[in-house]
C-alpha cells in the first residue's frame, strides 16, 4: 500500500524532530544529519571522509541516543583481525559447550574509525556484514539488530600505512560525505560549552528502534513514477558512457538512489519522488562509485564535475508517465 499524504506529514514531522535532537550535539550540520538519517532509514551505510576532530564519534553516539539504540566504536589498525570485528566462538569448560561472544559489529550504529588502516581481510569482514546484515561463525549464523548502520571514516590527510578501499567495496556505501568544521557561530557555542565533553549524553530518545524500523518500512512505500525510474536509468547510463570514467554507477548504485530518494521525499512531506530529489542526492550517492580514467583525472577531471555535466545534459521528466 502506497504512503498517504497524512503519513507523509507524520514522517516529515518525526524526521525533523530527529534532526533537531541530533543537532543539539552536532551544531550547524543539519544536512549531514539528514543524510545520516536517510541512510539509516534505508538500512544502509555511510562513508565519512574527514579530518580528525570534526565530531564523527559524537555523530554516531548522538544518532544512537536519539533512536534509543546501541552504539559501538571500532578503531581500525593494521593488526586488527576479522574476529575482533565480528566476534569469536569460545569453549566454556564449565558447561562444555561452545559459546559465541559477539563482536562490536552487533550494534545498531557501528562507527568504524579509520577503516582504511585495517588490512583488506579485516575490511572485507566488515563489508560482508554490511551487505548481509549477519555474521556466520563456525557454520552458525547470527543476525545483526535492526536498524543496523555502519559509519565508516577515512582520514584524507594521512595516507601512510593505509589500505585504499577498492572501488567494489566503496559501492557498498549508500552515501559518502563529510562533516567538515563548524561555522563561526557554532564554533563559539561549542567553545562556550567546553566543560561538556560529550554532548550526546544530554540527549533524550525521540523514538525507539522499532519505530525507526516502522519509518523505514513506511518510506519504502513512497511512490516513484516510472518517468523518475527512467530518468535515473538514463543518468546511470551516461555515467558509464562518459569519456572521463572507466566505470560509472552500477545497478546497485541505481537501486540505492531509488531507496534514498524515497526517504528524502518523505522527509520533505511528500509521498512521491521528484526529479529534484535525485539531483540533490546524486553527489552524495553516486560520485564515490565512479572509477575515473587516469588520463582524464590527471587532466583535472573530477567525479563531481562529470556528474554536474551529466545532470545538466540529461533532461528531467516534466510530466508523469502514469495516470
Amino acid at each position: 500500500m502506497a504512503m498517504t499524504a497524512e503519513q507523509a506529514t507524520w514522517f516529515a514531522g518525526t524526521f525533523d524532530k530527529l534532526v533537531g535532537n541530533v543537532g543539539q550535539a552536532i551544531l550547524g550540520k543539519p544536512r549531514v544529519v539528514r543524510l545520516m538519517l536517510t541512510a539509516m532509514l534505508t538500512d544502509s551505510h555511510v562513508l565519512l571522509e574527514d579530518a580528525p576532530g570534526t565530531g564523527k564519534t559524537m555523530l554516531a553516539r548522538s544518532l544512537a541516543a536519539t533512536v534509543q539504540g546501541s552504539h559501538s566504536r571500532i578503531q581500525f589498525t593494521p593488526d586488527l583481525l576479522p574476529s575482533d570485528v565480528t566476534g569469536i566462538t569460545v569453549y566454556d569448560q564449565k558447561t562444555q559447550v561452545f559459546e559465541f561472544h559477539k563482536g562490536p559489529v552487533f550494534a545498531n550504529i557501528v562507527l568504524a574509525d579509520e577503516i582504511n588502516r585495517a588490512s583488506p581481510k579485516t575490511q572485507s569482514a566488515l563489508l560482508e556484514v554490511m551487505e548481509e546484515s549477519r555474521v556466520t561463525v563456525d557454520g552458525v549464523t547470527h543476525s545483526n539488530p535492526r536498524p543496523f548502520m555502519v559509519i565508516a571514516t577515512q582520514n584524507p590527510i594521512e595516507q601512510a600505512g593505509t589500505y585504499r578501499l577498492p572501488e567494489a567495496q566503496l559501492d557498498r556505501f549508500l552515501i559518502k560525505t563529510h562533516i567538515g568544521y563548524p561555522d563561526h557561530a557554532s564554533t563559539v557555542e561549542l567553545l562556550g560549552g567546553a566543560a561538556t565533553r560529550d554532548r550526546s549524553l544530554a540527549l533524550t530518545p525521540i523514538i525507539t528502534t522499532q519505530a525507526v524500523n516502522d519509518m523505514a518500512d513506511l518510506a519504502a512505500t513512497t511512490h516513484v513514477d516510472p518517468a523518475i525510474l527512467e530518468y535515473i536509468s538514463r543518468l546511470t547510463e551516461e555515467t558509464r558512457n562518459a569519456p572521463e570514467t572507466r566505470l560509472g554507477v552500477s545497478v546497485r548504485g541505481a537501486l540505492a538512489m531509488v531507496r534514498a530518494a524515497k526517504v528524502w521525499a518523505a522527509s520533505q512531506d511528500r509521498n512521491y519522488v521528484l526529479p529534484d530529489d535525485v539531483k540533490e542526492l546524486a553527489p552524495y550517492v553516486w560520485t564515490h562509485r565512479f572509477v575515473m580514467d587516469p588520463e582524464a583525472e590527471f587532466a583535472g577531471a573530477t567525479p563531481e564535475a562529470v556528474l554536474k555535466r551529466i545532470l545538466a545534459d540529461v533532461s528531467a521528466p516534466q510530466q508523469r508517465a502514469t495516470v
